[in-house]
């Protein structure tokens, strides 16, 4: 609170330039907006056909909403490019050199080309705008154009000032808009902007198609003859190696081998079996029965035999074919004659005394029948097996070259048909017309409101904050100390009070205090005496009851701090209340009581008789003065008796008062404070701490309680501004 009191107080203090700078401000700025032209805005828009759905085909993705302002960014930075903005300023100058109502009035370089120069000038803007070309500043005729340009403020920088383009919100349209001190101005550049912007877009963007659909021909031409080159060499391998479907090949032997292992399993199996049950029946027989049933079978068995062969042989042809079933039935006929044979060898025995054997014969031959052709079968199997495996390890390294060759193929065919689609997708854009067009035409640009006054106002505005910022930065920075709460809380040291600084030219201390109607500041300068003659009164108590006085030393830490006055006025506040006061000048370099007191009677002298004389009293205070020169204290006399001339003054006066010098003569003032009883400081208000001010602070509270504080001088008096009420003098934060 205490911080912003003060910073209050300074604002009130420069209150008259806080007010003036503003006022004065407002004033200039008046000046010069008055004349400032009417500004005029002129808008036209622009369709891209980025999200646009109705000129987007079906089949497009939908664009990431980064992808799209992305697309937005770039249009609206080619449209800011000088290529196309020189466009419009050459048809700016164009029309103000052909037309007779010229947007602008022919600058003074203009003005004073010929009627040739000037026609001169029209056909070669006519003749870059035709060819397109832009402004070179190198090329010395070029820079010609450009310096006719910019002194009609046509320039494309000029322009591009004044020229903004921006996205709405989240639609497909750009907003192209100029601002100038003409309507028909602003509407002309933001159509010339517009047409340029979409004629240079559309030129790119049909050369680059084209040269898309160009590159992406050659290129799907090139990979359809590396398509075809694999899929005939695929073709030759086949035909060269006698293959049809390698896969259908493979898995139909796959099949015909598991069926052959099948088979062959099967026919072992039925081996073992059939000779194991022939062998037990030939058990039965006795060796001459034996050789009598094989004679008596020896033609039967001949016709069996012949039958077998032919049963073997169409086996064979029904292993070789894959087990195919036009082979079954001839086999099914053989076993049917088979056994027909075997009936007619047992109906032969019917009567024969051996029929009980009949049936293990008919079954033995049955037996032996099915076992030749399973031993024949199993041989058989086993050569169409190693031959399928032969036949299948020959298919192995074909398998592989077909399958590398159609895998080239397939990646021939999906790089074929990417490329094919890309240039389907190129060659129906570029037969497409361009997405990009001007739909809103701008009309004569509208007038913005004036902003002439918010200039006057924010001129008022900006100056009053400047200034309170500046005075905020002083205050910041300022580190005087101006009040004696200041004083008491950056030194730690009691102040007993503080004098204003009083500003009449000659100060009478007699009418202080005998004026009844003096002005109110010497009214108020009597009341700060008064608090200050109580805290040193307050201060100075006796060491004893047979000591009467009481010696007081007031220093200050620079010179000109107004000590010599303030003593003087304290002296005199003494005598009012009836107190004997000497008062000693003890500043040889600046002996200002003694100047001005014009006393005749030394402390030299003094130290060295001990004769105070018949020395009158002026008003009640004795003055003692000195003869000057650069001495001290002890070099007047010794310290034994400068101690026993100062006891002999206290026995004589009840307040000794001593100007000593400042504490920029350390020395000197060190030999008057040890022999006073009390120092006194005297601080002048408005001045800050140095670092050798700092040093003497430490040396005044290193005197062991022989400081009493302060008083601060001339302390700035604010008449309107309300001052410290119940200041207590003694308070050390």
């Amino acid at each position: 609170m205490e911080e912003l009191k003060k910073f209050y107080k300074l604002l009130y203090k420069y209150r008259f330039v806080i007010v003036s700078v503003p006022i004065i401000t407002i004033i200039i700025a008046f000046f010069l907006v008055r004349n400032l032209e009417d500004q005029y805005v002129a808008e036209g828009q622009i369709a891209t056909g980025i999200v646009d759905e109705t000129q987007v085909l079906s089949n497009t993705a939908d664009k990431q909403e980064s992808s799209v302002i992305r697309e937005f960014s770039n249009l609206i930075e080619i449209m800011k490019l000088q290529k196309i903005v020189n466009m419009v300023s050459y048809q700016l100058m164009i029309h103000d050199l052909t037309s007779e109502k010229p947007f602008r009035e022919w600058s003074s370089k203009i003005k004073d080309l010929s009627e040739v120069e000037r026609r001169k000038l029209l056909n070669n803007y006519k003749r870059k705008f035709s060819n397109r070309e832009t402004i070179n500043r190198f090329d010395t005729e070029d820079k010609e154009l450009y310096e006719m340009l910019e002194s009609m403020d046509y320039t494309s920088e000029s322009i591009l000032n004044n020229l903004t383009a921006d996205r709405l919100e989240t639609s497909d349209f750009i907003s192209v808009r100029y601002t100038s001190e003409s309507p028909e101005l602003s509407a002309f550049v933001v159509n010339k902007e517009c047409t340029e912007f979409v004629i240079y877009y559309t030129s790119i963007l049909k050369e680059n198609q084209n040269k898309a659909v160009r590159f992406l021909s050659e290129k799907a031409k090139v990979k359809s003859d590396t398509l075809n080159k694999n899929v005939q060499a695929l073709k030759e391998y086949k035909i060269k190696n006698r293959i049809i479907n390698l896969q259908e090949q493979s898995r139909k032997m796959y099949e015909l081998s598991a069926e052959y292992e099948r088979r062959k399993q099967e026919a072992e199996k039925d081996i073992v079996s059939l000779k194991g049950t022939i062998s037990n029946i030939d058990k039965n027989f006795d060796p001459n029965q034996r050789r009598y049933f094989e004679a008596s079978l020896t033609k039967i068995n001949q016709a069996l035999v012949q039958t077998k062969k032919e049963l073997a042989l169409v086996t064979e042809k029904y292993v070789q074919s894959g087990f195919e079933e036009t082979y079954k039935s001839s086999i099914d006929s053989l076993m049917d004659v088979m056994n027909k044979q075997i009936l007619t060898a047992s109906d032969k025995y019917i009567d024969n005394p051996l029929n009980q054997k009949r049936d293990l014969i008919v079954k033995k031959l049955g037996l032996q029948v099915d076992y030749d052709i399973a031993r024949y079968s199993l041989n058989l199997l086993k050569r169409e097996l190693a031959d399928m495996n032969n036949r299948f390890d020959k298919l192995v390294p074909h398998e592989a070259v077909i399958q590398s060759l159609e895998r080239k193929i397939d990646i021939a065919s999906s790089e074929y048909l990417d490329i094919l689609d890309k240039y389907n997708d190129a060659s129906l854009d570029a037969s497409l017309t361009s997405r990009l067009r001007q739909v809103q035409v701008a009309n004569p640009g509208v007038e913005l409101p004036s902003k002439k006054m918010l200039l006057i106002i924010l001129s008022g505005i900006i100056s009053f904050v400047f200034c309170l910022l500046v005075f905020f930065i002083i205050f910041y920075f300022d580190n005087k100390i101006g009040t004696p709460r200041e004083l008491a809380q950056v030194t730690e040291i009691p102040v007993l009070g503080k004098i204003n600084r009083v500003n009449s030219a000659s100060l009478a201390l007699k009418e202080i205090w005998s004026n009844l109607h003096s002005n109110p500041e010497m009214q108020e300068l009597k009341k700060q005496l008064r608090s200050a003659r109580y805290e040193i009164s307050r201060e100075l108590t006796p060491m004893s009851a047979q000591t009467k006085g009481q010696v007081l030393n007031i220093t200050s830490m620079n010179n000109s701090e107004g000590k010599t006055l303030l003593v003087a006025c304290i002296a005199y506040s003494y005598v009012v209340i009836s107190k004997k006061v000497l008062l000693i000048d003890g500043n040889f370099d600046h002996p200002s009581i003694t100047e001005n007191s014009n006393s005749k009677f030394f402390i030299e002298d003094f130290l060295k008789t001990g004769n105070l004389g018949s020395a009158e009293f002026s008003a009640g205070i004795m003055v003692m003065g000195n003869k000057g020169e650069d001495k001290s204290l002890f070099e007047i006399a010794d310290e034994e008796t400068v101690n026993r001339r100062f006891d002999q003054l206290r026995s004589e006066f009840d307040v000794i008062l001593i100007e000593t010098p400042s504490l920029e003569t350390l020395s000197k003032a060190k030999e008057w404070n040890s022999i006073s009883d009390k120092v006194m400081g005297v601080f002048e208000a408005n001045q800050s701490l140095t670092t050798g001010k700092k040093q003497h602070i430490n040396y005044l509270k290193g005197l062991n309680g022989q400081f009493i504080g302060w008083v601060i001088n001339k302390v700035s008096a604010e008449t309107k501004i309300k001052n410290e009420s119940n200041f207590n003098a003694n308070f050390i934060e």
